[in-house]
């Protein structure tokens, strides 16, 4: 599956200095098979304290993350469904990930010119979410036409899949996304295949200036909206400051402290969070696994059975799936050995029907 998040928004809000910035944490993509070698793609590492303290537990020799592509699509502008500016590269690449960044700017700053003229965040979010809808409109409407035609035939498939197509264009005609859309299970798997923009997960990333007039300290009304926003449609949204991430990604790990404590900054500026959120976002969870030779964490999507999990290290662990020996990584370190974990009946074993959960040691028999 795919674990990739494609970045977008408007010009000037940002979007290239965080892709720059989070670039920089990459890691070793030949320790990730799912990922793409390319220029717009960077292979970020997931956050997970979990994995030094594991691996000191373990004497581990190497710590391996896990990880999520960002993917740094061309900036939109109004009218991207018509191709527009480089709206036909837009739509192409956007429709190749798995969910969406969207970059919206909080900030005033007169030397960076915003395409409208004035900072209006809401409006951002509702210019690039109505070019999304318009996009999906326009493949509907033109799949929809196709499939009427075979539905004649009284072919079950086509029928489904015309009922689905009519429900999905009423939807996004009241300008609403299609994940909206009341889907039944047997139509599930062809929405699936329409691969439309309105169905991908969207986390807002609200870009701010330190030291900068942003919106979410000011008590603005247009902050206010925005919030309001989000709040009615169950969105999703982080805050970063990509500009201080782009220096923070360009110096040492002691001069990083010096420079958080000279701006009063808590965090990193919020890429963290950014990339934790982004991962939750693609309802991904993690198990682990610790030995000498390494600490290492796998990604899996929530619900995984115990073979489905196995198939993140390998084919073999799924098809040949014997039993699991699983602890909670919490409870292993508190224990202090696996020897007393096993001895106080700590390490389950666990057969096909295992429903792994976050944050489980696995080891598999095969």
């Amino acid at each position: 599956m795919s674990f990739s998040i494609g970045i977008v928004g408007l010009p000037n809000v940002g979007k290239s200095t965080l892709f720059k910035a989070l670039t920089k944490k990459q890691v070793d993509i030949a320790n990730y098979p799912f990922c793409t070698i390319d220029p717009n793609v960077g292979v970020v590492a997931v956050p997970d304290e979990r994995l030094e303290k594991l691996a000191a537990f373990s004497r581990s020799k190497k710590i391996v993350p896990t990880a999520i592509e960002f993917v740094d699509i061309a900036g939109l502008v109004a009218g991207a469904h018509k191709g527009e500016g480089l709206g036909n590269q837009f739509l192409s690449h956007i429709r190749e990930v798995a969910a969406i960044a969207e970059v919206v700017r909080i900030f005033e700053d007169q030397n960076i010119i915003h395409t409208s003229g004035k900072i209006n965040p809401l409006s951002d979010v509702e210019t690039i979410n109505l070019e999304l809808i318009l996009a999906d409109l326009a493949a509907v409407s033109k799949r929809l036409e196709k499939i009427s035609r075979e539905a004649k035939s009284g072919r079950k498939e086509a029928i489904l899949e015309r009922d689905l197509l009519e429900k999905i264009k009423k939807v996004i005609e009241e300008q609403k996304f299609a994940s909206q859309v009341d889907v039944s299970q047997a139509e599930e798997p062809i929405l699936k295949s329409l691969n439309l923009l309105t169905v991908k997960p969207i986390l807002y990333v609200l870009n701010k200036k330190s030291g900068g007039v942003n919106l979410d300290e000011m008590n603005d009304p247009r902050y206010s909206e925005l919030m309001d926003f989000f709040r009615n449609n169950n969105a999703v949204w982080t805050v970063v400051d990509a500009k201080i991430e782009e220096e923070l990604s360009e110096i040492s790990d002691d001069e990083k402290e010096e420079y958080q404590k000279a701006l009063n900054l808590k965090d990193d500026g919020g890429v963290g969070r950014l990339i934790v959120k982004s991962y939750e976002l693609l309802n991904l969870i993690t198990f682990l696994t610790t030995g000498e030779d390494e600490t290492r964490a796998w990604t899996i999507p929530a619900g995984s059975t115990a073979p489905r999990a196995g198939r993140a290290i390998h084919g073999d662990f799924e098809e040949k799936f014997i039993k699991a020996e699983i602890v909670n990584w919490r409870t292993l370190l508190e224990i202090g050995s696996y020897a007393a974990a096993r001895e106080k009946g700590l390490i389950k074993t666990e057969g096909r029907e295992y429903v792994v959960q976050d944050g489980d040691v696995i080891e598999f028999k095969i």
